[in-house]
């Protein structure tokens, strides 16, 4: 019997939901892209990562396995979601939408080849796209040369707009809060899931009254304690918080598929003296990074400037990680603005409208006198003469000494 149903259709299905930013935003935002595609040469766009779709549609996909593109040409921008999440991708974007179908196993590419009729050159995303997918795009598209526009899209993306802008700012907020709910929970056999809880209801809690139209997924809190506090990403345990812990405090408010954090250094008790020399050099860094950050900065200047003071405190080689990154459409498992990090290897300059942290870390070893992690993070805006530090959250023994 010959299989007749349709590989991909139109689903519309409910009216468009309200979204985190204006139309004029998104359309900026097209605008940019399709002088990249202009510049370049291409005909059109295959967006297919779920930052490159959440910050050109306003659309945040959950993949479970299904591939998801946004086709954009001069003319038009159109989501391609399968048919397992029906009309919700339609409703959420900033765009058109096509449903593609399970019944074949390439209807997806052929859903997105019917969108790209003529084009010679396509520009896709070459960090996100894998061998095996890149060659099933491939095998639809005869003819067609694949560029890619990954670079200049995620350069696009490091310069924030005034609605990026409100929207991180309410986030540190939102994040500061969280740290406030997790302080009131550290107590002596509270187990470090108890504390990450007590910090994700309040930010969620929060999200929900200051942003009722948006959708709720992916806040989270890692609150480690004594050895789970050595790695920046350590996931939270059971363990149980006892006098003379070092505590790690770290809070991720999403607001559709924006990331903002408050990370802090604390401490359970009365630290020693070998806890406080590395948490107050630490802290002095911290510092030192937050003066140093202003427009025409370059990231690996000011990476070297935290990197000389540290080697003359004899610190530098218990530096974990770089000192700081992009903000805006990102996770812990999607989303990095590569090309604005505080690292050796980074020459980007800093310019009005980037939104960057500043969050030195040292590492002590196990078996040493005050062994542990020591973190401390705000997010600063860049603007026209200086920079604007939006974490309220206090840092330092004075003020995060528990008990």
């Amino acid at each position: 019997m010959t299989d007749t149903r349709a590989p991909f259709l139109r689903f519309p299905n409910g009216p468009k939901a309200p979204l985190p930013f204006s139309a004029a935003e998104y359309e900026r935002r097209l605008g940019a892209l399709r002088a990249i595609l202009a510049r370049e040469g291409l005909d059109a766009a295959v967006l297919t990562s779920m930052h490159g779709i959440c910050y050109h549609s306003g659309f945040l996909y959950c993949a479970f396995g299904r591939p998801f593109a946004l086709v954009v040409d001069a003319r038009s921008a159109t989501v391609v979601a399968p048919m397992i999440d029906a009309g919700q991708p339609g409703r959420r974007a900033h765009a058109e939408h096509l449903v593609y179908t399970d019944w074949r196993r390439d209807n997806f590419q052929s859903a997105v080849a019917s969108l790209l009729p003529g084009a010679r050159r396509v520009g896709v995303e070459g960090d996100h796209l894998t061998l095996a997918a890149m060659a099933a795009l491939e095998s639809k598209l005869k003819g067609v040369e694949l560029a890619d526009v990954a670079p200049a899209a995620m350069r696009a993306r490091m310069v924030k707009s005034a609605e990026e802008i409100a929207l991180i700012r309410d986030g540190a907020r939102i994040a500061d809060l969280g740290g406030e709910a997790i302080r009131e929970a550290i107590r002596p056999g509270a187990r470090e899931i108890d504390v990450a809880m007590a910090g994700r209801d309040a930010m969620e809690a929060e999200i929900a009254r200051a942003w009722p139209d948006t959708e709720l997924r992916d806040t989270w809190v890692w609150f480690q304690s004594g050895l789970n506090t050595d790695g920046a990403h350590n996931p939270v345990t059971t363990r149980e918080l006892r006098l003379g812990d070092l505590l790690s405090l770290n809070t991720f408010p999403m607001i559709a598929g924006y990331y903002t954090a408050l990370e802090r250094t604390l401490f359970l008790g009365e630290p020693d003296a070998a806890t406080l020399r590395y948490w107050e050099a630490n802290v002095k860094a911290h510092e030192l990074g937050l003066s140093l950050i202003r427009p025409g900065a370059r990231c690996s200047e000011i990476c070297a400037g935290i990197n000389d003071f540290l080697e003359g405190e004899g610190l530098l080689g218990l530096r974990s990680f770089g000192y700081g990154h992009s903000f805006g459409v990102l996770s812990h498992y999607y989303g990095r603005e590569a090309g604005l990090e505080l690292r050796e290897d980074c020459e980007t300059v800093l310019e009005p409208g980037m939104v960057v942290s500043m969050e030195p870390m040292l590492t002590v070893p196990e078996g040493r006198p005050g062994a542990g992690g020591y973190r401390e993070h705000d997010i600063l805006v860049v603007g026209e003469a200086g920079a604007e530090n939006v974490t309220g959250f206090p840092y330092g023994p004075e003020r995060n000494v528990i008990g």
